[in-house]
């Protein structure tokens, strides 16, 4: 079994514009570069990467896209987890943590 890396970063969700548009944080750009020179072996098709994430306690498995508009992964925020954590689409800052 291979360790993983473990990232831990703060950010603002943000949902997408498409009619029932999913909720993303944006990772850092600087983490998202260490990422890209270091993990991208790992990446699936079009630039997915298996990780884990926590977010106020709640751990899930998910993955993370890069997304080459913002030259950033965007870590999906499915609608089970923003549920449960009370995650809500406004100005507060998050903190997370990924494992890749």
């Amino acid at each position: 079994m291979q360790a993983k890396i473990k990232y831990n970063f703060s950010g603002k969700i943000w949902k997408h514009h498409s009619n029932g548009g999913w909720f993303f944080v944006s990772l850092p750009k600087d983490i998202s570069k260490e990422i890209k020179e270091n993990l991208q072996w790992q990446e699936e098709g079009w630039g997915r990467m298996k990780a884990s994430a926590t977010v106020k306690g709640f751990e899930w498995n998910t993955a993370i896209w890069f997304d080459r508009k913002q030259d950033t992964y965007l870590l999906p925020l499915k609608a089970d987890i923003r549920k449960k954590a009370h995650l809500e689409l406004d100005n507060d800052t998050i903190a997370i943590s990924i494992s890749i």
